[in-house]
């Protein structure tokens, strides 16, 4: 998808596409590896197995896409010698423009996965040879609206099939309400804002106007995990930064955190992780 583009900035801080993932970790070379933008990956040959959110891994094979949201951390971990693989970059404002109504449907998508994966072979390859034929070799005075329209084509068209994953998926429980699904993209709206995230769950219920119950109630129904689950995981995603892509002392990263001091910050860690933090950035600083 938009290899015709190559490896400019398509709309400046808002669309960016590299169709390589060294292009990616060169970028990022003097800043964290943190997606400040919603991620799709799309491995057109061979085979890439990426690191997410600090721990999580997910092995994409040829004819699929990797959709990411933003704030997450992206780490390629083990690539195929023949592997082809582009990374579009999207943020948060465009997106929601440029899906307008439909934007609950990717929300949803990746409130309850996190991540996704979907197979794209059918019609990736039809919408690259058409930006071939708009973008290659061309000087556009049109440029920013040719992007636009190819940039909602190719996501309307991944929504769909979002919606088919999701129709499976729901089948087997009771819907969330709109209230919930607002009141849960409320929460973890706050969860990116806040740099101080290690807080109870009756911080973010008052700053919902809601009850500690309530909001539990509401994280379980619409992604069946609580919400201290949310605000833990949301946390270890920024402890993970801090370790591998600064040189902050781990007093430093624990201060920077909230914590009250290293020690619980090092037990917090520990419990989470299975490792100390001086253990996990012995082990991933530099990957």
């Amino acid at each position: 998808m938009f290899r015709g583009l190559g490896s400019t900035v398509a709309i400046q801080d808002e669309v960016e596409f590299f169709d390589s993932l060294s292009e990616v970790q060169i970028a990022s070379t003097d800043s964290p590896v943190r997606m400040e933008y919603n991620a799709i990956v799309h491995c057109r040959k061979g085979h890439v197995l990426l690191e997410v959110g600090g721990s999580q891994q997910v092995r994409l094979h040829e004819g699929q896409l990797l959709l990411v949201p933003a704030h997450k951390l992206m780490q390629p971990m083990m690539v195929s010698e023949d592997v082809d693989a582009g990374v579009l970059m999207v943020s948060d404002r465009v997106l929601r423009s440029v899906l307008g109504q439909q934007i609950g449907i990717w929300n949803r998508a990746m409130y309850l996965n996190e991540t996704y994966v979907i197979d794209s072979q059918r019609w990736s390859d039809a919408l690259y040879l058409q930006s071939q034929n708009v973008f290659r070799g061309r000087e556009l005075a049109l440029q920013r609206e040719f992007v636009l329209a190819f940039l909602r084509i190719s996501l309307l068209i991944i929504c769909e099939e979002l919606l088919h994953q999701q129709a499976g998926v729901s089948a087997g429980g009771g819907a969330a309400t709109d209230r919930e699904k607002l009141l849960f993209g409320q929460f973890l709206s706050m969860l990116q804002r806040e740099q101080l995230k290690h807080r109870q769950v009756s911080y973010y219920a008052e700053q919902l106007c809601i009850t500690s119950k309530y909001l539990s109630s509401v994280c379980r129904h619409v992604s069946g995990k609580s919400p201290m689950r949310w605000i833990t995981d949301s946390v270890m995603e920024d402890c993970y930064q801090l370790l591998r892509n600064t040189d902050l002392t781990v007093k430093e990263v624990s201060n920077q955190l909230g914590f009250p001091n290293s020690s619980f910050f090092g037990q917090y860690f520990r419990e989470q992780s299975g490792l100390t933090p001086i253990a996990y950035r012995n082990k991933y600083k530099g990957y």
